[in-house]
Order: structure tokens, then sequence, then C-alpha cells
């Protein structure tokens, strides 16, 4: 078969068990069948890495003042609108382009988790060394998703209940929370209590990266054992 005639390998499916999903797909449908037609999944991705680089820029000028930490947060809302409707807006109108949307998409997406967590890590409120933690933590939680998505033809949006938008608003309530504390002595000395939040939350990460390898492995090792 050459390479005019080759198929594409059929897209994975999507398994999303979020708290919130069914909630966030009601609206983004009601969102798809409002959109101008100029606006295009494209443009939606585009916005989204718009957003992320709103929330580096937050953090990194709260060295100056805590007031830009509004910035940070109005950047999540941005990046959730453009990340979330760009692949919910080309499914509405029967325009998916499965290989190019994966790609594309979830090339982004690596960018902007490392925009999102190296501005954290600029902030006065949590050292760059714990927030490299919770980047390794997620980063390998994405690889096993991608990894998965292949052996399995399952992608996994969702984990212990928990998504994208969930992570979003908590780091929404975390950034709220510097604003409210700031930046002074706390229970834990020199290290922070933002810094033991993030720290806990890239350890989490990084036990659910374990686990998930262990169980898909176990999964794929039965599933060979049965066609030999």
């Amino acid at each position: 078969m050459n390479a005019k005639t080759q198929a594409h390998p059929a897209p994975p499916t999507r398994i999303q068990e979020n708290l919130l999903a069914r909630r966030e797909r009601q609206l983004l449908q009601w969102l798809c069948a409002r959109m101008p037609r100029w606006v295009t999944p494209d443009l939606l991705t585009a916005l989204g890495l718009v957003g992320a680089f709103m929330t580096f820029g937050g953090y990194a000028a709260s060295n100056l003042s805590a007031d830009w930490l509004w910035l940070a947060m109005a950047g999540y809302v941005v990046q959730w609108f453009g990340d979330s409707m760009d692949g919910s807006l080309a499914r509405f109108r029967k325009i998916e382009r499965p290989s190019y949307g994966y790609f594309i998409d979830h090339s982004c997406d690596g960018l902007t988790t490392a925009l999102i967590v190296w501005g954290i890590g600029t902030t006065p409120y949590v050292t760059m060394d714990v927030a490299m933690i919770a980047l390794v933590g997620y980063l390998l939680l994405s690889i096993h998703a991608y990894l998965a998505a292949r052996v399995l033809g399952e992608f996994k949006l969702s984990y212990l209940q928990a998504g994208p938008t969930e992570l979003r608003f908590m780091l929404i309530g975390l950034t709220a929370m510097m604003m409210v504390l700031g930046t002074g002595t706390g229970l834990f000395g020199a290290i922070s209590g933002f810094d033991v939040f993030v720290g806990s939350v890239g350890a989490i990460l990084m036990a659910l990266f374990v686990i998930q390898t262990l169980v898909t492995g176990k999964r794929l090792a039965a599933s060979e054992r049965r066609t030999l």
C-alpha cells in the first residue's frame, strides 16, 4: 500500500470521567452553536496559547506586585476557552482532522504546561525547584496518556475524577491564596506552604504515573497472552 492510499489510524476513544465533564460538555456545545463562522479551531488553539502566555506573564510580574496575579487567573480562563473549544468546535462542525488535530493540540498542551509551571516557579511564592517536581509529574502522566492512546486506543483525560478543568480551578484557587496570604513566613519556615502544596501535587502525579504504568502493562501482558 503506497503513501497516498495508506489509511490513517482510527482516533483513540476519549475517556473523560472528571467531576465537571458532563456540565462542561453541555456548556461547550452551547458555545459551539453560537460561534461565528470566522472562528476556527486553529484560531482557538492559538487563543489557548495566548492564555498560557498571559498566565506566565502574570506570575512573573507578581514579583513587582501581587495585583499581577489577576492577569494569571484571567489567563487560565482564556486558556480553558481556547483549549476546550478547538476540538469541540471541530467535532461540532464535523471538520475534524484527527492526526493533525491530535499532534498540534497536544504539542500546544506541552508548551502550555511548561509556561504555566515555569510561571509559578518565577513567583515569590513557589521555588522553581519545587515547581519542576510538579512539571515532571504532569508530563510523565501526559506521556502515559499518549502511550496508552497508541497501544490501547484509549485516550484517558482524567484521573481520580479530576481532569484539566478541575486542575485549572485548583490553580486559580492557589493563585487567589497567594494574593490573600502573601509571602510572609508560614508554618514551614523557609519552605512555604505553597511549596508543600505544589510539591505534593507533583508527587501525587508521579505516583499516578507509576500506578497507571503498572496497570496498563499488566493489561497488555494479559491481552497478548490470550492471543498466543
